[in-house]
């Protein structure tokens, strides 16, 4: 048992001393086909901010899409969680370490604030735990409360390697894989409506994030 411990202690060492190149190498060979990407570019170019959101289990790409865009995200406290703040930190994301897992009010305010701030939100809707590509309440309420528009998208990797024991079955595209990505229009979400509306609001999108995500997945 100490064995491994010391084992898995190492490999992360050489995760945050390498991973950040080895993953930045990775998504600039693949061949990116973005679709209706037009209306959320023009936003970050005229400095509003946004909430960005897609699946846990293909999140590696749209990190790297948002790189160097004024984006902050919530990243667990976890080891693994120091793996991905040392990639996004190098990507010049705003990082903020807790748990939408514990403390769900905590983090949910905390990205509030940040995008009151003008920065943009990278969220994965799903995670951290699942279940799988439903969505959540938080990107909406994120997008409400804070009076800027959602934008949900659909990834996926052509040729890819598949961790089928994780609960999301994360991704990782192979080198010089066909990637396709698929942006929605910007969702507006009014502060006047109510909870049950808002609700609803909530099961449309994630309706909607998986049609992306099956519009992604079509390579003919």
């Amino acid at each position: 048992m100490k064995y491994k411990v010391i084992k898995q202690d190492i490999l992360r060492i050489l995760g945050n001393q390498f991973l950040h190149g080895a993953v930045s190498v990775l998504c600039k060979t693949v061949k990116l086909n973005i679709k209706n990407a037009e209306k959320t570019d023009t936003l970050i170019k005229d400095g509003q901010n946004i909430v960005f959101a897609f699946w846990h289990g293909t999140m590696l790409i749209p990190w790297f899409l948002q790189r160097d865009k004024n984006f902050s995200s919530l990243v667990s406290q976890s080891k693994d969680g120091d793996l991905l703040a040392n990639v996004l930190t190098k990507w010049n994301y705003h990082i903020e370490r807790g748990s939408s897992h514990k403390g769900g009010k905590e983090a949910l305010e905390m990205l509030v604030e940040k995008a009151n701030n003008k920065y943009s939100i990278s969220i994965t809707p799903d995670g951290p735990t699942g279940p799988a590509r439903i969505l959540k309440a938080g990107a909406v309420i994120i997008a409400q409360r804070s009076a800027i528009p959602l934008v949900l998208c659909g990834v996926a990797y052509k040729k890819k390697y598949v961790f089928e024991k994780s609960w999301d079955k994360f991704e990782i595209p192979k080198l010089f894989s066909k990637i396709n990505v698929v942006y929605s229009d910007p969702i507006y979400i009014g502060n006047e409506l109510d909870r049950e509306e808002v609700s609803k609001i909530i099961d449309g999108c994630s309706t909607m994030l998986n049609k992306l995500q099956k519009e992604a997945e079509n390579f003919d």
